[in-house]
């Protein structure tokens, strides 16, 4: 390869495990084919509905009638729930996106964005800047993940804010497919992309014997030092919380070598592999 083509193509040669579905998984296979990679989309975690409706429902019927000052979305997961329910948020009702990619989905399906950390895309970032914003006591609804840490509503009741913290969506694992799994044994897959703390634990869980050679890049600081409490090693840290941010930090180091066992599976182009029914993919 040219040093022109490895300019434009500076993924050519790797295989990526990208680890959900959906259109957010369709959007960053297209983002590595374009830089040459071949991604492999296996879903490793799925978003279910919340288990107490009855207390999201409550909070979104307080939401349109104006009783917070601020909601506080912190994934795109969130955001098509809001969307699903066809949440109203008042005019008086500010929006805090925890990063560039959370607000272009609030804004995407009409909900306007007054707040995204200009430093820390992390819960604890945007509680700083929201604590810095409002000197006096306001109200606020967190909708979070099940399984998210109550960092962002606990460091906004420390500061003297009136908070409700309501469950939008549960997190569950999804199984890889038998081929992804088999292509992660033998150091097929070049590269594991985690994207979430909840990702890093299934990637643990589901393929304890990852060959040395295969690189498990996080998407940002607080998703690696999220993965290494789940005891899995990360080799690639993305500066920024981001899609982009992530490609680009593999883009910086050169594919790794072949293994054996891989150079013995036939060649074969990008997979998108099909959860089996009931375990649909979009975030």
């Amino acid at each position: 390869m040219t040093g022109e083509d490895r300019q434009e193509k500076p993924l050519a040669g790797w295989r990526v495990l990208v680890p959900r579905g959906g259109p957010w998984g369709d959007g960053v296979a297209a983002k590595l084919r374009a830089k040459g990679a071949v991604p492999v989309v296996s879903p490793l975690v799925n978003f279910a509905p919340t288990e107490d409706r009855a207390t999201l429902e409550d909070a979104l019927a307080d939401l349109a009638s104006g009783g917070f000052s601020w909601l506080t979305v912190t994934s795109a997961t969130t955001v098509d729930v809001l969307h699903a329910y066809g949440a109203k948020i008042p005019e008086g009702t500010q929006i805090a996106a925890v990063g560039e990619t959370t607000a272009a989905a609030l804004k995407a399906v009409g909900y306007p964005v007054s707040l995204v950390p200009d430093r820390d895309n992390s819960a604890r970032g945007l509680a700083e800047q929201m604590i810095a914003r409002e000197s006096e006591p306001t109200r606020v609804l967190t909708l979070r993940s099940e399984i998210a840490k109550p960092v962002l509503s606990d460091r906004l009741r420390a500061a003297g804010h009136d908070v409700r913290s309501v469950v939008a969506y549960r997190t569950v694992g999804v199984p890889a497919t038998e081929r992804a799994a088999r292509d992660v044994r033998n150091g097929r897959i070049n590269a594991l992309l985690v994207t979430s703390g909840s990702v890093a634990e299934q990637v643990r869980e589901q393929f304890p014997q990852i060959p040395d050679q295969t690189v498990i890049a996080a998407i940002g600081p607080v998703t690696a030092r999220d993965a290494n409490e789940a005891g899995l090693p990360i080799q690639v840290v993305a500066p920024q919380r981001s899609v982009d941010s992530l490609i680009d930090a593999l883009a910086e180091i050169p594919v790794p070598p072949p293994s054996p066992e891989a150079l013995a599976v036939p060649e074969t182009t990008e997979i998108f592999e099909v959860p089996a029914p009931g375990k649909g993919t979009n975030e």
